[in-house]
């Protein structure tokens, strides 16, 4: 618009100046009325009639009408705009000019050089102008200076390049000549024809509305269906449909004011028509006729709006649906093989006939539907809902409110059959490669509501029964103890020394174990994956060669019946005679504990709590199978039930097992056994014993933990923040903790049979002949004596039973341990006895007994002690007379290898029979006593 307006002219023929008009002329602003954002606005909700007068305004108005983005949106409300499409386009435009631009480029610049008559300069040799270089934008300026030099008028600049949108020419944007109405099978793939050009948006939704925009006027506006144009153009039901879809589609670009009531009344004659279709599908349905009319009104509802009433009528009538309470009955799983029982059988027919029906269903349907539309995933849906979901929610409220046990099975094994109804069903051809993965979530969806209350009473049920079977142990237990100790008292005067003895025998019993000196322990338990594997899988563990000669260590439930002790093999053991004095009863009572300390804890048990585990850990892994989040629940209930299963066995049953052993073997009295001919001492026999058949457990429990946990990926053994890792390895530092403790102990006590040995065994005529007779006898015996045979053999025997059961670092801690102790105890041994010369050979021969023995255990610093010991042992062979050779003996601390100073060797001395004989010569040749300073 102009913004010039001219004034009136006030004087007559005065004469003005050339410039007076310009000095009179007033610039007065004309703004439109309206922002271009609320015209812009105000135009969306014009019909399209009237946006094309409103074009006819003016230029600008022009340009807000024609402009892609009034047109754009249109066509995507109706599905026929591609972007991606549109992109590539224009892409393809640009590079196409690009192109143009450079060939022009390049053949300008072979015209430069070379003149019309020969010239160098040009034409007429006349100079040129130079240019300094050529690029992309000098080619306008390349052609107006070659078309000036030849006399062509100069042609438009070529059009910079931009993003392609708003300039982009690739069609003539004239009107053609005369304009041809589309006929009737054209119209209804118009929609189907559209492209997605930039800058001829507005074209392309031209054609549609020319198209398909009589179809839509004369709907709203005609107020019987049947009399509508459309119905009237088309006589084929399947045209009808397509025609119907595509104008519904059309409607959605309809932004014009009252789109709302113009939309719901084209809703309503689609409606009409889908009523109708739909009952000619229900008739063929009913008729049995699928390969006729059924399929074709099938493909017509498709036509019309994707076939999602048809598919939803054909499964709602379908047989599986209507006789779903014929294909199992529930409760049949339940109490079939006794009270609280579940039988898999029943459930496994239920989805079996349902596999059946289902692939059957599914045959009708690629009969009837166009591979286009997915008729089986919501068929799948549907019969999930109503069929499979009602069966197991009736099953699983069953079973919970009879039996738990029956319910944790019942869930497990009907998901598990679910996943295989799942591998059964048949897909079709428009079911997609994703078929199988959306009946899993299918599947996901019904065991969703009971996946929580089945992992915490899983976790609860294994809690329960594990701690049942520790119970159930310990109180056959307690009254095999009862019954043993009220049999031994029972022919005893109760008199008040007897309860004296009761009560503090109870103290002792009842006095928390010594702390003793802890040595560096690493795990002592060996290596038996063989056994441990065997027991973990339920197989029969392999009989030993030797099996015939020994006695089963193995525990075993005790039980007592008629006064008869049966173990686990079976074999009855006669319960001794009852003591008739209080001391053989006390001895009776502390032997009965001794003998039972292998059933403190028993492998039976140990093996019943992990089979209750891997039951519980391989339903509830079956739920790692379904994936996402429950897959997460399931792997973590699996820990918990791990975790328990450490607990209940390490601190209820194993821990509770060892410390009752060390307390026993703390009160264990070698004084008060008679039997003292065995090689072994029993309470540390049994005692080890008990670290067999720990050592075993924790092999179970490795075998376990590596099958059905890490194996399984339940857990992550690299994990050290795991809760499952971190219990494990509580549970192993428990073991090891009781291990050491009680080898401590039985250390104590192996050392007291010891010193008994000695004290009981051992005889005065070894070391000093003839001492009570007063006479040497006529023949020496030069062998070890009969104390040092019997010791050497109860301590071999002891450390010889830890090989195999601890591994070499146990094993060498603790036979570094008895030998120092052995040592210790054969040193105060020595300085108890009277040696005489005679008497040294014996002794002699002791300390070659016990070094041998000690060679055996492969430990260079043990032997040094043992060599210091035979070395002292030569002080006693010296004859009196050379009581100088012998005081240069005492006096040599390099012989004893600095294990004994010269006091402590003339301390062993004085243990000479003739000791008071030489006392005065040594002493004088050791200190110079009686010596006079001259």
């Amino acid at each position: 618009m102009s913004a010039f307006k001219r004034t009136t002219v006030t004087s007559g023929l005065q004469r003005q100046s050339i410039l007076a008009p310009l000095r009179e002329t007033q610039i007065i602003s004309s703004k439109p009325v309206l922002p271009a954002e609320i015209l812009s606005t105000i135009l969306d909700y014009l019909p399209i009639q009237e946006l094309l007068r409103f074009a006819r305004v003016s230029k600008r108005m022009r340009e807000m009408v024609y402009d892609d983005t009034r047109w754009v949106p249109r066509l995507q409300l109706m599905g026929c705009w591609n972007e991606s499409e549109a992109r590539r386009r224009a892409e393809a435009a640009r590079r196409k000019r690009l192109e143009t631009l450079q060939s022009l480029q390049q053949q300008e610049a072979k015209k430069v050089g070379i003149g019309v008559n020969g010239a160098p300069n040009g034409t007429n040799g006349v100079e040129q102008p130079k240019r300094s270089s050529v690029t992309l934008f000098d080619a306008a300026t390349e052609v107006q200076g070659r078309n000036h030099v030849n006399g062509d008028p100069p042609k438009t600049a070529v059009l910079e390049l931009d993003d392609g949108f708003d300039a982009l020419n690739l069609t003539h944007k004239e009107r053609p000549v005369s304009y041809k109405a589309p006929d009737a099978s054209s119209r209804l793939k118009v929609l189907s024809q559209v492209r997605s050009l930039r800058g001829f948006a507005r074209q392309e939704y031209g054609r549609v509305y020319g198209a398909l925009a009589p179809f839509y006027l004369n709907a709203v506006r005609c107020e019987n269906h049947t009399n509508a144009t459309i119905f009237r153009t088309y006589r084929d039901p399947d045209q009808q449909a397509q025609m119907l879809s595509n104008v519904t589609k059309f409607s959605n670009s309809d932004m014009a004011q009252g789109w709302q009531q113009r939309n719901e009344k084209f809703a309503a004659l689609v409606a009409a028509f889908e009523q109708a279709v739909s009952r000619e599908f229900e008739q063929a349905l009913d008729d049995g006729d699928v390969g006729g009319k059924m399929r074709k009104y099938a493909h017509v509802l498709v036509s019309l709006n994707g076939g999602h009433n048809g598919v939803e009528t054909f499964i709602s009538r379908s047989s599986i649906i209507s006789s779903r309470y014929q294909l199992g009955n529930p409760m049949d799983c339940l109490g079939q093989k006794g009270s609280g029982t579940y039988s898999a059988e029943q459930s496994v027919k239920f989805f079996s006939n349902l596999s059946t029906a289902f692939n059957e269903q599914v045959g009708i349907l690629d009969q009837v539907f166009p591979a286009s539309v997915n008729t089986v995933v919501p068929f799948v849906q549907r019969i999930a809902k109503k069929v499979i979901a009602e069966y197991l929610t009736a099953l699983f409220d069953e079973a919970h409110r009879t039996n738990i046990e029956a319910y944790l099975k019942a869930v497990s094994i009907t998901c598990e059959q679910c996943l295989e109804f799942a591998k059964s069903l048949r897909p079709t051809s428009a079911s997609g490669d994703d078929f199988y993965e959306a009946v899993d979530e299918i599947i996901i969806s019904i065991f969703e509501p009971h996946i929580d209350l089945y992992l915490r009473e899983e976790l609860e049920f294994f809690k329960k029964k594990s701690t049942s079977e520790v119970s159930n142990w310990e109180k056959r237990l307690s009254e095999q103890d009862a019954s043993m100790e009220s049999m031994f008292m029972a022919n005893v005067n109760r008199q008040a020394d007897k309860r004296d003895f009761l009560t503090s025998f109870k103290k002792v019993v009842m006095m928390p174990v010594n702390v003793l000196p802890v040595f560096p322990i690493s795990s002592p338990f060996g290596s038996k994956p063989a056994t441990a594997k065997a027991l973990v899988n339920g197989e029969t563990l392999p009989v030993p060669e030797n099996a015939s000669s020994q006695t089963s260590t193995r525990p075993s439930s005790p039980e007592i019946i008629n006064g008869t002790t049966i173990n686990a093999n079976g074999a009855t053991t006669p319960i001794p005679e009852p003591p008739t004095t209080e001391l053989a009863a006390k001895a009776a009572i502390m032997n009965s504990r001794l003998e039972g300390i292998r059933s403190l804890f028993s492998i039976e048990v140990a093996l019943n709590l992990v089979h209750m585990a891997k039951s519980s850990i391989e339903r509830a892994a079956i739920f790692v199978k379904l994936g996402g989040g429950f897959a997460k629940d399931a792997r973590f209930q699996c820990e918990l039930v791990f975790i328990s299963l450490l607990q209940t066995l390490g601190t209820r049953h194993i821990k509770a097992g060892f410390d009752q052993a060390v307390d026993h073997l703390s009160n264990y009295n070698p004084h008060e056994t008679t039997d003292h001919k065995r090689s072994t001492v029993t309470p540390l026999i049994t005692f080890l014993e008990l670290v067999n058949v720990g050592d075993l457990i924790q092999q179970m429990i490795d075998v376990f933990y590596g099958q059905e946990m890490v194996a399984a990926k339940l857990t992550d053994r690299d994990d050290f923040l795991n809760p499952a890792v971190k219990e494990k390895k509580r549970f192993e530092q428990m073991l090891d903790e009781r291990v050491a403790a009680g080898l401590n102990k039985g250390i104590d006590v192996l050392m007291a049979e010891v010193e008994h040995v000695y004290a009981t065994v051992q005889k005065a005529e070894d070391f000093n002949p003839g001492a009570s007779t007063g006479a040497s006898p006529d023949v020496m015996d030069i062998g070890p004596s009969e104390a040092a045979n019997q010791i050497v053999e109860i301590v071999s025997s002891h450390t010889k039973m830890l090989v195999g059961s601890t591994d070499k670092n146990m094993l060498d801690v603790f036979n570094q341990e008895v030998s120092m102790r052995l040592f210790a105890a054969l040193c105060k041994h020595l300085k108890r006895q009277r040696i005489s010369v005679n008497g040294s050979i014996k002794l002699i021969s002791d300390m070659n007994h016990y070094f041998t023995y000690i060679q055996t255990l492969k430990n260079a610093s043990l032997l040094q002690f043992f060599k210091a010991l035979r070395e002292l042992s030569q002080i006693y062979l010296v004859d009196p007379s050379d009581a100088k050779e012998l005081a240069t003996i005492i006096a040599d601390g390099d012989r004893f290898y600095g294990i004994f100073r010269a006091e402590e060797v003339y301390q062993f001395a004085e243990r000479r029979a003739d000791w008071y004989q030489i006392k005065s010569k040594v002493e004088k040749a050791m200190y110079g006593i009686g010596c006079v300073v001259m």
